[in-house]
Parts: structure tokens; C-alpha cells; sequence
């Protein structure tokens, strides 16, 4: 590396310096070592060849000097030819371990990616959604993707580096204090102007640069927001297209100016460094040859110092950013580690027990439950907070117990708010119960794997999400190994065929970010097909269709017929006429059952859901 490169890369560094201060710990470093172990060979050739492409790049500059002696003294041509050829021979080792170097450093840093990568992926897939409704989506990325490349960096880039560089600067020192100590000693008089402009103009270039970065991830976030389909109708229904124009050109033009000023400093560094450079490699030239004229130095060890000038400052330059560059690394392995260190609320025994053939009963025996509070399920970071909000632990369902029958529908009624869609997503453990038992089949839940829960329950929400993926590969998210005529068969129960068909690429049909390619009605349609296509043995409908109106309405209720047939149900439903066939009828207020019965005998009571039935009835009327 060059004394230019070298300088751009210091003020790269420097410039992050101040970015995160924290301690760490020598836990963290064990928890780093332990990926690296996987690597650990590789990790030694890598190391191996640092060293040995240091030491050749120290010959080089000895050999070019010896071949200006033998040229002085007339010496045998075959001398000189034979110092060129091992110059030569050089250079190809050093273009062969550095093809090697970067062979090996991208097996490890791809590697470690991978690693980092799956394991956050995977321990993310593990926790609660009350995770992932606190959570920013864009911070959460950002681990699985910056973070993760800060740390591997840690193993492909800053490694070698230091171990090179370091190796380079003693050897080059040993060897130019043994051609001329006296000029050694006045080069090193010069190195300061390397070492502390980085770290005098860093503080300002980090300034700028974290300033650049916070308009950049809100200009990030805006872009997110207002270019789905949702927030862009939002803009366009409140005519704020020029504002929100305006806006975010203003950020943009201050991270351009941003941008020329630090291309500004960055290059009068990076100048004067080559300046100084330059002039330093006069004072080796000049005091060099002047030793030469009086004796004291042969002219092949003046242009051996000065080719070895480059190979001393050069490191200098790298050693003394490295220490930024380490913190760096670190600081993106602790934030990786935050993520991986979150405990899952609902995790799976290490044994588990099957569930029994044949239907399905769902039962909540005296279940008490409070949403978790934020520190228990989230970090502050991902949330873009500087503190936690600790509220939590309200207990929502109060001693919540009923029975569902295999092949029984239950429907569950109430205000909003009751505790509904919480007694809903307690069925397939989204969350666990604080106190109480909710039961498949006479079996906790808790004891049941993730795997046997999935193909016994199946939930239909009042939003169903769609990705933005094919028909096809939608609906083989709840069944991969469905063929076409399993899909087709759903379709066809969801009243989806004719859609289907008439779509341009039909199953292979993209249907949008969120589904939004297709109508509400459809939308809901197709995740009954997913729903039908799962065959699970108990549905739960939290809610189905809430938002649709009655033309969609009437598809979607002719869709959930089939799905309910000769399945355990758990309908919730905000419109009562839906749910007047439910073998039972539990009405939800303040998380608790206040009421249980058929439709007629809780009409019959006179209670709160006749109170609720008849105020709906006089609405629909009334429009």
C-alpha cells in the first residue's frame, strides 16, 4: 500500500474515531473467538502469508539498491541480470500470496457473514411478535447487514493489516538503521506529521459524516414509508407531493454539500501528506548523498532508503488508525451480540410430545396473560430510542377458561379492546401464558413442538399479509410439497379459480408489496386458500372480514364455510349475524368471559350480548 492509500484509509478511520467508546469485555472476545474457530485454519495461512508478503515487500527495496552498486562497480553483467531476476521472482511472489491473501481473506470473511447472518436469522425467527411490533424494520436490517460487514471486517481487513503493517514497519526499521541510522533517525523526526493530522482533522470529518448519516437514514426511512402502496396514497389523498418533495430535496442537498466538504478536507490531507512525503524523501536524497559523497554510504544504499521510506511511513500511516478500526469491528460484533443475547419468550423443550390422531379440541384452563414490557422483548436501538419504555405486565385476560370441542365452533364477542385476538394468538403460542394451561388436544401447548402446532392450527387475521411473491408461491408457505392440483383445489374452495385463471401469468402471477396488487376481498380469499391448503384441523378466524364489504363479504364468508367444515373453530367476529350458527357463543369484556350460551339463549338473557346485537341490528337498519 501506498503512502496515499494508507493516508485515505486513516482518515476513513479517523474520521469514525469518536463513533462508540464503550468497554468490552473479555466475554465478548471469547464470544468472537468462538467464530472464528470454525475458520481458524484458514485464519492461519491468512497470517502466514501477512507476514511473509511483508517481508518480501521490505527485499524488494534492499535488492533494487544492490543492483545500483553492482551497476557502479561494473560488475559481471550476469550479477545484475541475476539481482533482477530475483526482483522479478519477487514481485511474482508477491502478486501470488496476494491473490492467495485474497482468496483466503474472503473465505473467511465470507464466512464469518454467513455465520453472523444465519444466527441472527435465525434466533430473530424465535422471538415474540410483540418483538417485532416494537422493533424498526430498517434497524433490524441493518444488523443482519452493516453491522455484520463491520464485523467481518474485523477478520479480512484489520487482521492483516495490523499483522502486516507491523511486521513490515520492524523489519523495515532493522533494516534501515543497519544501511544508515543517521537518516533513519531524521525520517522518524518527520513521522508525527503522519500520525497526528488523521486525529486532529478526524474529529471534524466525524461531525460531518454522522451528520451525513442521519440525513441519509431519514431520507432513508421517508423513502420506505412513502413508497409503499399504503403511504403512497396517503401523500396523494393529502396533496402533500410538493412538501414532501421539498423536504426531502432539502436533506439531500445538505448531504451534498456535506459530501464536497469532506471530499475537501479529505483531499487537502491526503496533499499534504504527499507533500510531506515528498519532501522527506529529498531529505533522504540530499543527506543520504551527501554521507555517499564523504564515504560513508554506497549510492545503492541511498536508493535503497528511499525506496524503504515508502514501506516505513506507509504502515505508520495504517498502525495508527488501527486502533479505530479495531473499536470499529468490536462495536459491530457488541450490536450483533444485543440481538443474539435477546432471550426468546416462547421457546421449545428440548423434548416434546406428539400430538394425538384424530380431532383437535382447544382448551384455556384459568389463563392469566400480560403483554410483555419492552425491555423483556426489545432494544433500544432497534426501537431508535434512547430509553426503553418499561411499561408493561398488565394483565389483559383475567382467568379466561372454555373448551372447544373437535369440530365444534366457538365464537368469541366483545368490544374492542376485550382480549379477543390476544385469546386468539395464545392458540398457536405466539405468546406464552403467564399463568394457567391452553391445551391441543389435552396436551399443553408448551409441550408440542413449534412443527406440531403449525399443522394443527391455522390463523386467518383481518389483514392477511401476502408477500411480494407469485400466487403459487404464496400459497406454498403453508404446504411446499403441495402439487398443482392441491392448489388448484384450494383456489377452487376460496372461490379464487376464475381469477386465477384469467390473470396474465396466473399462479405465477405477482401479486405486490402486501397483496396490493388484488382487492381486499381477494387478498382475504387467498389466505383462506393457504389456510385450506395447510388442511389444519383447527382454524382460527380473528376477524375475517372486518374490513370488506358486503359483495367481498359474501365471497369471503362462502370461502370460510369451506375452510370450517369438519374443522375445531375459534371465529372472532365483530359483525354478531356471522357467528349466530356457532355451537357456542363466549362474549369477551375486560379480558374476561362475562357471558357464555348459544345466540338464542344469550338473546334470551337479555345480557351484553343482546346489548351489542341489538345496537348492531338498529345500525344496520338504520343505513
Amino acid at each position: 500500500m501506498d503512502i496515499e492509500s494508507s493516508a485515505r484509509s486513516a482518515m476513513w478511520n479517523a474520521s469514525r474515531a469518536d463513533s462508540d467508546r464503550r468497554p468490552f469485555s473479555r466475554a465478548t472476545l471469547s464470544r468472537i473467538a468462538a467464530f472464528a474457530r470454525p475458520h481458524r485454519a484458514t485464519l492461519t495461512w491468512f497470517l502466514v502469508l501477512s507476514v511473509a508478503t511483508a517481508v518480501l515487500a521490505v527485499a524488494s527495496p534492499v535488492l533494487a539498491g544492490r543492483v545500483v552498486d553492482a551497476i557502479i562497480a561494473e560488475a559481471e553483467p550476469a550479477v545484475v541480470i541475476g539481482l533482477a531476476a530475483l526482483i522479478a521472482l519477487i514481485a511474482v511472489g508477491e502478486a501470488a500470496f496476494g491473490l492467495t491473501q485474497r482468496w483466503l481473506s474472503s473465505r473467511i470473511g465470507e464466512g464469518l457473514i454467513l455465520d453472523l447472518r444465519t444466527a441472527v436469522y435465525d434466533h430473530v425467527q424465535k422471538m415474540p411478535i410483540a418483538f417485532f411490533t416494537r422493533t424498526r424494520t430498517g434497524a433490524l436490517v441493518s444488523r443482519l447487514n452493516n453491522d455484520v460487514i463491520g464485523a467481518q471486517r474485523a477478520f479480512s481487513n484489520t487482521l492483516s493489516s495490523v499483522v502486516g503493517n507491523l511486521v513490515t514497519l520492524l523489519l523495515t526499521l532493522v533494516v534501515m538503521l543497519g544501511i544508515s541510522w543517521q537518516v533513519t533517525l531524521v525520517t522518524l523526526l518527520i513521522m508525527p506529521v503522519f500520525v497526528l493530522p488523521a486525529r486532529l482533522m478526524g474529529a471534524r470529518l466525524a461531525r460531518l459524516s454522522r451528520e451525513a448519516a442521519d440525513h441519509n437514514a431519514t431520507m432513508g426511512t421517508q423513502m420506505t414509508e412513502r413508497f409503499s402502496a399504503p403511504g403512497a396514497t396517503l401523500i396523494k389523498l393529502f396533496g402533500r407531493p410538493e412538501q414532501e418533495s421539498a423536504e426531502f430535496g432539502a436533506r439531500a442537498s445538505r448531504v451534498r454539500d456535506i459530501g464536497v466538504r469532506i471530499a475537501l478536507v479529505q483531499q487537502v490531507f491526503i496533499t499534504a501528506l504527499t507533500l510531506v512525503s515528498a519532501l522527506a524523501l529529498a531529505v533522504v536524497y540530499g543527506m543520504g548523498g551527501v554521507i555517499a559523497a564523504d564515504g560513508g554510504l554506497d549510492a545503492g544504499a541511498v536508493v535503497a532508503l528511499a525506496l524503504l521510506l515508502t514501506r516505513l511511513y506507509a504502515p505508520l500511516t495504517a498502525l495508527a488508525s488501527a486502533r479505530v478500526e479495531v473499536m470499529s469491528a468490536l462495536v459491530s460484533f457488541e450490536r450483533v451480540f444485543e440481538v443474539l443475547d435477546l432471550e426468546p419468550l416462547v421457546a421449545e423443550k428440548p423434548v416434546t410430545v406428539p400430538l394425538p390422531p384424530g380431532g383437535v379440541s382447544v382448551e384455556f384452563d384459568s389463563v392469566r396473560f400480560a403483554y410483555p414490557s419492552a425491555d423483556k422483548v426489545s432494544l433500544a436501538s432497534l426501537e431508535e430510542v434512547a430509553i426503553l419504555d418499561t411499561r408493561g405486565g398488565v394483565e389483559v385476560l383475567h382467568d379466561v377458561s372454555f373448551r372447544v370441542a373437535p369440530g365444534q365452533m366457538v365464537a368469541l364477542v366483545g368490544s374492542s379492546g376485550a382480549g379477543k385476538s390476544t385469546i386468539a394468538q395464545l392458540v398457536p403460542r405466539l405468546y406464552d401464558v403467564d399463568e394457567g394451561v391452553v391445551r391441543l388436544s389435552s396436551i399443553d401447548v408448551r409441550d408440542l413442538s413449534a412443527e406440531a402446532i403449525r399443522r394443527a392450527v391455522g390463523l386467518v387475521t383481518q389483514d392477511g399479509h401476502l408477500f411480494h411473491e407469485s400466487i403459487r408461491a404464496n400459497l406454498l408457505l403453508a404446504a411446499p410439497d403441495a402439487g398443482e392440483d392441491d392448489i388448484w383445489d384450494a383456489l377452487r374452495r376460496a372461490r379464487l379459480t376464475d381469477l386465477v385463471r384469467e390473470l396474465p401469468d396466473g399462479l405465477d402471477t405477482v401479486v405486490g408489496e402486501r397483496g396490493y396488487r388484488l382487492s381486499g376481498g381477494e387478498r382475504q380469499r387467498l389466505t383462506i386458500a393457504r389456510v385450506l391448503l395447510a388442511r389444519p384441523q383447527v382454524v382460527i378466524l380473528d376477524e375475517a372480514t372486518a374490513h370488506l364489504d358486503s359483495t367481498s363479504e359474501a365471497a369471503v364468508q362462502a370461502a370460510l364455510a369451506e375452510a370450517l367444515v369438519g374443522r375445531t373453530s375459534l371465529v372472532i367476529a365483530h359483525r354478531l349475524s356471522t357467528v349466530r350458527q356457532a355451537d357456542l357463543i363466549l362474549v369477551i369484556e375486560d379480558g374476561r368471559i362475562v357471558e357464555r350460551g348459544t345466540h338464542d339463549e344469550l338473546l334470551d338473557a337479555g345480557g351484553r350480548y343482546a346489548e351489542l346485537y341489538t345496537t348492531q341490528f338498529a345500525r344496520t337498519a338504520a343505513s
